[in-house]
């Protein structure tokens, strides 16, 4: 929390490299005053926002504020970033790499505060560092470099020289999830290595972070590298999808959300002439075969409890070979038991307050109305970790679903969870090791989403199949220690089906806002002496 008679912080917009400020302001309470009285923290929120008590009366609990942006601040956003992106489109490749290493150091520089504020809206201090952690590998020497060579190629053939070159698409408006805002806010502003310039809308409900990650790492980066002002723009205000959608100056726009929303905006985007680029839903799959190390896979598996499941890359189903399934839901199911609720300041603590309880219960319900077994769980607890009808928080669960071949008639197996349910399916036992491979991985592969999947075994022949014949994930991930750990030159984000709708693929922002352009350079021949 901010400490007692501190000023409080407060960000304006930023559009076209200046500070827009507004009458009217959008206030961050600390997510622990919340679990502590939600009433009372929620009464005060609005109460400063209708200015019915003075700012600088506002106790510790109070973070700061952002502006709210009108919507002619928002218009100048999108003006100054097409403004700016004709002239940074045509930097050097190696000035817009330095304002990604810049970032890099700043987000060194800046990682406990930057946790600090998470953590003061809800992130639990554990998944803070973890994301921030994160986005040090997307900024990373290898994944710049990477993203470089994807950038441009030369070549030379018969006496032309041809270049394959992606160029910047120009303005690229990002609009970062309730769930995770702080860590996606610099992921989509990471289109600007490319040369595009970004919007970003800093989300009413969680805001403060978001205004800090890229007023306080990115924006003072790209000043250092020299970027013209506009390349960065951040407003805090209601959606803009639609202004987005309408206006000239808009070439892509990032969305995060599920995927029965997201797909309709994709048509949306097409119809409008915009590139919708989709971070939707996931429902990883994951696969521990007979031979796999239990304690590596259970300690990968557990992920599934990360943010109460309330994150997009976690393992959200598992098929375990009969053989070990038994032994690998004990694991799991102990492991669960030591998984407990807690302020997010606590160090360890990884669960958060569920969004969607009623839907929790929902899918609970579905399961064992069609056979499922509860292994553990299945309760509301209060943030001592006291069961309750009313907690905020839900017990990590795990159940068992017995055969392949239904599997997917239940819904928490077919559909993203969004809440700490952990399906493990188990196969029939019986018939060849070798068929039952053949199944498993067309279960896989068979899967609508594709996020990421993982694999735990000892046969490098069986690994080898899993990553031939597995198409539908950004990610693969064979006896990792973790199932939605960050690593450098892999994808961060990204996939197919109804992760990424039908132009998905595994996701790097500095190439999915870009296309590619072939260019043949012929040198001219010398104009022929004389004349008539």
């Amino acid at each position: 929390m901010r400490e007692p008679h501190a000023p409080l912080p407060t960000y304006a917009s930023y559009v076209g490299g200046r500070d827009i400020d507004a009458a009217e302001h959008i206030y961050a309470v600390s997510s622990r005053a919340i679990l502590e009285d939600a009433p009372r923290a929620l009464r005060l929120k609005r109460m400063l926002e209708r200015g019915e008590i003075d700012p600088a009366s506002a106790g510790p609990e109070v973070i700061g504020r952002c502006a709210l942006a009108d919507a002619a601040t928002a218009r100048a956003s999108l003006e100054a970033a097409a403004t700016a992106a004709r002239e940074w489109s045509r930097s050097p490749l190696d000035v817009r790499l330095r304002a990604g290493e810049l970032i890099r150091k700043r987000l060194a520089e800046t990682r406990s505060a930057f946790v600090e504020i998470m953590v003061a809206e809800g992130r639990t201090r554990t998944l803070a560092e973890w994301e921030v952690d994160g986005l040090l590998h997307i900024v990373s020497p290898e994944t710049l470099s990477w993203c470089a060579e994807l950038l441009r190629r030369d070549f030379h053939y018969g006496g032309k020289r041809i270049s394959m070159r992606r160029k910047p698409d120009g303005v690229v408006c990002v609009a970062p999830p309730q769930n995770a805002p702080h860590s996606n806010a610099i992921y989509g502003a990471a289109a600007v290595l490319s040369g595009n310039a970004v919007v970003v809308r800093a989300p009413r409900s969680i805001p403060f972070g978001v205004m800090y990650a890229l007023r306080e790492i990115v924006a003072p980066a790209l000043e250092e590298a020299g970027a013209p002002p506009g390349t960065l723009n951040v407003v805090c205000g209601p959606p803009m999808m639609q202004e987005w959608l309408a206006s000239e100056h808009v070439d892509d726009i990032i969305y995060f959300g599920g995927t029965e929303k997201g797909l309709v905006f994709q048509n949306d985007c097409v119809a409008a002439g915009k590139k919708p680029i989709l971070e939707l839903a996931g429902n990883d799959c994951a696969v521990v075969w007979r031979d796999a190390d239990l304690d590596l896979a259970a300690g990968a598996l557990v992920e599934a409890f990360h943010a109460s499941g309330q994150i997009c890359n976690i393992p959200n189903q598992v098929i375990a070979h009969p053989a070990i399934a038994e032994e690998l839901i004990a694991r799991l199911a102990d492991a669960a038991a030591r998984i407990r609720p807690g302020y997010p300041e606590q160090e360890g603590v990884v669960l958060t307050p569920v969004l969607a309880a009623d839907g929790f219960f929902a899918f609970l319900a579905d399961a064992l109305g069609k056979g499922a077994e509860l292994v553990c769980g299945g309760r509301r607890l209060e943030v001592d970790g006291t069961p309750s009808d009313t907690g905020f928080f839900i017990e990590p669960t795990v159940i068992r679903v017995n055969g392949l071949a239904g599997a997917r008639e239940v819904e928490a197996v077919r559909s993203e969870t969004f809440f700490p349910l952990l399906p493990v399916v188990v196969p029939e036992a019986g018939g060849s090791d070798e068929r039952l491979l053949d199944e498993v991985l067309a279960f896989v592969d068979g899967n609508a989403y594709g996020l990421r999947n993982s694999l735990w075994t000892a046969d490098e022949r069986i690994a080898g199949r899993f990553a031939d014949e597995v198409r539908n994930g950004g990610v693969l991930k064979v006896n990792d220690d973790s199932h939605c750990g960050f690593y450098p030159y892999m994808p961060s984000h990204g996939g197919t089906g109804f992760t990424g709708g039908v132009f998905g693929e595994a996701s790097y922002m500095m190439i999915r806002t870009t296309h590619l352009q072939g260019v043949a350079l012929t040198p001219a021949r010398p104009a022929a002496a004389g004349g008539m």
